[in-house]
């Protein structure tokens, strides 16, 4: 994914979400933001490649309903949305009504992230996060398609836990 498909939703002479620039320097940090739209949800973003060959580095962006959990033994869902730039790691602020995600986002926590084994290509990946209230080593684990599901919904779906 590039951040192509996070433009084409937002319409930035209405939403004061960044546009995005394109940047190529990969600082391994992460950020849980809180959203306050339709419901409440947390937006937990990876900074990483947009691919595994490419230079654009981005926002990988999970929705989690529930949170990411701080105590070990809950599992999460974590529904990945569209690559976001990496200018949103900063973002706070308030979405126009009308608009894509509408409702208040604020940084709830960030820090910096270290990646200890798997990618999300293979759909498994374990790391540790250092954040001021979210610390220690988690797991991102994509879901199988469930032959229940039609054209793509639940693709994108994956758990997240506290090991």
């Amino acid at each position: 994914m590039s951040i192509k498909k996070y433009q084409a939703k937002r319409k930035f002479n209405k939403t004061t979400e960044p546009r995005g620039k394109i940047s190529q320097k990969n600082l391994s940090r992460f950020v849980i933001q809180e959203h306050h739209a339709r419901n409440l949800h947390y937006d937990f973003r990876l900074e990483m490649p947009a691919s595994k060959d490419s230079k654009e580095i981005v926002l990988k962006s999970w929705a989690v309903p529930k949170g990411v959990p701080e105590k070990k033994g809950i599992k999460r869902l974590a529904v990945q949305v569209e690559d976001h730039p990496i200018d949103y790691i900063n973002f706070s602020g308030t979405i126009p009504e009308g608009e894509y995600g509408a409702g208040r986002v604020k940084i709830w926590d960030k820090g910096k992230y270290k990646i200890i084994t798997g990618t999300l290509k293979d759909g498994s990946i374990k790391f540790s996060l250092h954040g001021k209230k979210v610390t220690g080593e988690y797991v991102l684990v994509r879901l199988k398609k469930s032959p229940h599901f039609k054209d793509g919904v639940g693709i994108n779906n994956w758990l997240i836990f506290k090991t």
